[in-house]
């Protein structure tokens, strides 16, 4: 076997680290894979080049190229998965779990390719809108707007999911226009090593976007400023201590932690032995205490349940867990492979000696524990083990003790009441999943359980055919929660990259802000032509770009032939009687007619740049238009995305989002939109 490499740090662009320091082992039998670096990384260097360099690289680009950079990436790094797999092996990962680690990461890096494109505009300003009057005559008016904050994020991740981990941090501080510095726990940092390595061969990274820091932070913490931002996963004890770096809370530095936490599963009390959710909750369980060998921030240490049932809940998890085969992962038919490490292995073994003071073992290593394949007596395996708590409202225990592994404690309720009770004793968590066939109960055990944990499972029969499971956090929803799980927040789609911006409230003239936020705002100047806007190329129109129509007067026949075209004869509009007694007093015109016949006033109906309309936003209908009312509509170019997108035949395209005001011969506004379309670029 040859020499094992030492891992290397990458700082200010370039791979630091010759010496070997602290060997890593594999989780399979024990033989050296790497070493960290023994050299110490000048954090000094570090963090000035990411304020000079990374931040100058990544302002360079806007949200949008920077979104089209995320996907390139993803698509570079799912071409390399392979070797990625490869290494994983040693960490004790099956396929499957290293499939969680490293498509899980590359799909978060799509993900947010996907939102950045979707949601943000083009340039590095984010208008929080709609403005708000501040004045009575129009002329002054405020708005928020999101920025990048001009600093550095720090991320802490933890041994558990070394690429996912980093790139689900990653990913939204890209966007978002911040450099960041990552540090990976050190047993697992061969991994993370091996992502950064590809990412920066893929000569798709930004000058100084991304550091690697294997091995102690140093004095990191200490060189931070106001406009940097650290973010941890790991244990609630080490954010703690972190936490209260006297550097960060002198210059009030955002912390945001992400901890271990006593997550729960409850059984509905309606759930009988012979029902498909009792099924459910045992497969759930030991899914939770198996999957990446129970080594999950998101695992059910806790499964709550009714008393009644507490004996058939046990003999089923026993049944499931006697056919769980540990070993190898590389050996058909394994499910469960070793800890991430053998520090993690007496860790897990002291956790559990310990909830055995308050606990009994109902299956464990004397249940014909034997992993399978070779060397594994050297591996860091441990035995799938299942306590039953004895006073499951006692102080300490499995309330308070988490072993991170595979191990979770049986707790017995006899109402839901009870069961909440017992949930919240975890003092916050990530998750927590309730397995019921009853909406009532979800209906009162939801709102109950959302103040102590971060997100909240409800698993049925028919959720069970699509459910990604109580294990598995996904981009689009929030990750994190209350007290012991840190009281932080990660991904949540758009929410993750506005933790990596500043918000400022601006205010100053509907002009003013009409210039400062790139977006119209109504009662700002518009610039009137003698072209229609629907003729213009999307890089020939410029926000604020504006035509007032000509008028149109409102007639019984519309609303007789729109209601015959639509089928809504709805009595407002055709029983005089009923109308005249309602609060408008009198039959109004369609929503809907309002709109279309706003449409029919300000579209240019021959062939143009504008290909297509694809949806309305913040649609609203504000004053009634009646029989004999006169409508005009102002339309204006509000705002410009340019997705670096193509037609399906090819031709480069761009979104341009229009204010459409329509108002009455009393120029009182009677609808309010803003339209969607698809505009093409000019050709070459």
């Amino acid at each position: 076997m040859s020499a094992a490499p030492t891992l290397q740090s990458f700082i200010a662009g370039r791979w630091l680290g010759q010496h070997g320091a602290q060997a890593l082992r594999s989780a399979l039998d024990g033989h050296v894979l790497a070493y960290s670096h023994e050299e110490r990384p000048d954090f000094a260097e570090a963090v000035d080049y990411a304020r000079a360099r990374g931040l100058a690289s990544l302002m360079g680009m806007d949200f949008q190229q920077r979104a089209q950079r995320l996907k390139a990436l993803a698509l570079y790094l799912a071409e390399c998965k392979e070797q990625l797999y490869a290494l994983s092996h040693h960490s004790g990962a099956t396929r499957a779990d290293s499939w969680i680690d490293i498509e899980g990461g590359n799909a978060t890096l799509f993900s947010y390719a996907g939102i950045g494109s979707r949601e943000l505009p083009s340039g590095n300003l984010v208008h929080e809108g709609p403005a708000i009057p501040l004045g009575k005559q129009g002329h002054f008016a405020g708005s928020h707007i999101l920025v990048p904050r001009a600093g550095v994020a720090v991320h802490i991740n933890a041994f558990n999911f070394p690429i996912w981990g980093m790139l689900e941090k990653f990913a939204p501080t890209f966007l978002a226009g911040m450099p960041c510095i990552v540090k990976p726990a050190t047993s697992t940092s061969y991994l993370t090593e091996a992502v950064v390595r590809l990412m920066n061969a893929s000569g798709l990274l930004p000058e100084g976007s991304l550091q690697l820091v294997i091995g102690s932070t140093g004095d990191l913490l200490d060189r931070l400023q106001g406009q940097d931002v650290v973010t941890f996963t790991g244990s609630a004890d080490t954010a703690a201590k972190l936490r209260v770096t006297p550097n960060l809370i002198r210059n009030s530095v955002p912390f945001t932690a992400e901890a271990d936490s006593l997550n729960c599963a409850i059984l509905g009390p309606d759930v009988s032995p012979d029902s498909e959710e009792f099924d459910l909750y045992i497969k759930e369980v030991v899914r939770e205490m198996t999957t990446k060998a129970g080594q999950k921030c998101t695992a059910i240490r806790r499964a709550i349940v009714p008393a009644r049932h507490l004996d058939a809940v046990a003999t089923r998890l026993r049944e499931r867990l006697s056919k769980v085969v540990v070993g190898d992962p590389s050996l058909e038919g394994v499910r469960m492979g070793a800890l991430a490490s053998h520090d993690q292995q007496r860790d897990v073994g002291e956790r559990v000696r310990s909830l055995l003071q308050s606990c009994d073992q109902l299956f464990g290593a004397s249940d014909g524990f034997a992993p399978r394949g070779e060397g594994v007596a050297e591996g860091a395996f441990f035995a799938p083990t299942l306590l039953q708590a004895r006073d499951p409202h006692a102080e300490g225990g499995a309330h308070d003790i988490e072993a991170f592994g595979p191990v979770s404690t049986l707790m017995a309720y006899d109402d839901l009441d009870e069961a909440l009770a017992l949930a919240a004793r975890g003092k916050g968590s990530l998750v927590a999943t309730l397995v019921t066939a009853d909406r009532s109960v979800a209906a009162k055990a939801i709102p109950v359980a959302a103040a102590w944990h971060g997100r909240l499972l409800v698993l049925d029969s028919q959720a069970a055919k699509e459910s990604t499971g109580h294990g598995s956090p996904l981009p689009q929803l929030k990750h994190g929660g209350p007290g012991r799980a840190g009281g932080g927040e990660e991904l949540g789609g758009l929410r993750a990259v506005k933790h990596y911006l500043q918000r400022a409230a601006v205010q100053g003239s509907p002009s003013m802000l009409t210039a400062v936020t790139g977006e119209y705002v109504r009662g700002g100047e518009v610039i009137e032509t003698e072209v229609h806007p629907f003729r213009r190329y999307f890089e020939q129109l410029r926000v604020g770009e504006s035509l007032l129509t000509h008028r149109r007067t409102v007639t019984e026949a519309d609303l007789v032939n729109f209601g015959c075209l639509s089928g809504d004869h709805f009595y407002m509009h055709f029983d005089e009687i009923a109308a005249k007694a309602s609060q408008f007093g009198k039959r109004i015109a369609h929503g809907y007619f309002v709109l279309s016949a706003a449409a029919g006033l300000f579209v240019s109906p021959g062939a143009g740049p504008v290909l297509a309309n694809y949806g309305l936003d913040t649609l609203r209908f504000i004053n009634p238009v009646g029989i004999g009312d006169t409508i005009q509509a102002r339309l204006t170019c509000k705002r410009k995305i340019d997705q670096g997108k193509t037609s399906p035949l090819g031709q480069p395209q761009g979104v341009v989002a229009w204010d459409v005001e329509v108002t009455n011969q009393l120029g009182e506004l009677v609808a309010s939109y803003d339209i969607l379309t698809l505009v093409l670029k000019k050709p070459a």
